[in-house]
């Protein structure tokens, strides 16, 4: 009796430690999970969309077209896809009869990067340009003629970028030195897309003369502002290249794509960053931030909510996934799980992260349980050879 009293003793101590260890072992990874997906929350929204409008045309603007390119390839870089991007461009200055390097625009006199390049979509072009076309394209009200690729798709869940340049004055854009387009008329045009769901949140950027006054009337929720010359201040450009022979980007915009390029899809840098980023001094203007009608503190919004793509993480049973590879199998077949806050409080899923980790609860647990009934199955040996 005494052996077999002394057996069952450390018998049960050692159950007692396995489901302890069990319990913090699923405990854990499950708090894991929440934290991980209530990170990634965010705003709330689910897509990411960019207007980018460059309202001018002519060899004397160059710079007002890699503005636009320079933007264009940031935001691409960062992760909005071309079907998530609408390009408004004059797209009359690569082909210039003046260019010395024909097909291409360049935005420093160092001429290390070609911004037009090859895998450029522009979707609005020439005398496509227009202040009708672009308000059409806001608020949804687009001729059934007009391909998706000219269609501004967005929803209550999306997050717009629209950035805009060009020559300006008090509370007015030219387009193309043709007609104009007013403070008035967007403001009107963002509130026409917020009462028709079409946005969650919107970042209005705009490199001009007297920039700031052009976002003076917005009355629309949730939208942030940041303009690059306040009334009365031009707003002026950077860098003049010899060969080319005009200037070949704003200052403004040079500022901010410089901020941007020193970041990735995974970067933590806020807009409020980007607005303390701001200096006069290589500026020659003050720029302006509007943030009255944004619920949010720009301290605690990320650059990538506007100018990066959305990375979707997708929520499996545990017993369902092996590996990485299995999972990808897995979510291009359909195969995938919906609701996933819910899917998480429950302690049934796995979570796939950003660089690819799979958070497997099963995987883990299993890992758990053979290493603790491997010291229960050493430490009975090591009982029955001293009580034996």
């Amino acid at each position: 009796m005494t052996r077999l009293f002394f057996l069952h003793v450390p018998i049960l101590l050692l159950w007692t430690l396995f489901k302890l260890v069990e319990g913090t072992d699923s405990s854990y990874h499950d708090q894991v999970v929440r934290d991980f997906l209530k990170e990634d929350q965010g705003s709330g929204h689910t897509n990411n969309w960019a207007v980018l409008v460059c309202s001018s045309r002519y060899w004397f603007n160059y710079r007002h077209m890699a503005n636009t390119l320079g933007m264009y390839r940031t935001v691409k870089r960062l992760g909005i896809p071309d079907s998530n991007i609408i390009l408004m461009l004059a797209d009359d200055v690569s082909c210039n009869a003046r260019n010395r390097f024909p097909a291409s625009v360049y935005s420093n006199g160092r001429r290390n990067l070609d911004l037009y390049g090859e895998n450029i979509e522009v979707d609005y072009r020439g005398y496509e340009v227009t202040v009708e076309n672009f308000l059409r394209l806001l608020t949804g009200r687009v001729e059934p003629s007009v391909p998706r690729s000219k269609r501004l798709l967005t929803d209550e869940k999306s997050n717009v970028f629209v950035y805009m340049t060009g020559h300006g004055g008090a509370e007015f854009l030219k387009f193309q030195d043709n007609e104009e387009i007013s403070a008035f008329d967007i403001a009107d045009a963002f509130e026409q897309m917020w009462q028709k769901k079409r946005y969650h949140e919107i970042f209005f950027m705009i490199d001009t003369c007297q920039a700031n006054t052009m976002y003076s009337k917005f009355y629309s929720p949730n939208i942030l502002a940041t303009g690059s010359s306040e009334l009365g201040e031009s707003s002026y450009s950077y860098e003049n290249d010899a060969d080319i022979g005009v200037a070949v980007i704003d200052r403004y915009t040079h500022l901010v794509l410089s901020y941007l390029e020193n970041i990735n899809k995974t970067s933590r840098s806020t807009m409020q960053q980007l607005f303390d980023a701001y200096d006069f001094n290589r500026m020659r203007s003050h720029a302006g931030v509007r943030t009255d009608l944004f619920k949010r503190d720009p301290s605690k919004v990320l650059l990538t909510e506007f100018f990066g793509g959305i990375a979707q993480a997708d929520i499996v049973a545990a017993e369902d996934v092996i590996d990485a590879q299995r999972f990808v199998d897995q979510s291009s077949s359909g195969r995938v799980a919906l609701n996933l806050q819910q899917a998480a409080e429950r302690g049934e899923v796995t979570a796939i992260l950003p660089q690819g980790l799979v958070l497997a609860r099963g995987n883990l647990d299993n890992f758990t349980r053979t290493w603790v009934g491997a010291v229960c199955i050493m430490v009975l040996i090591t009982l029955s050879y001293f009580l034996g």
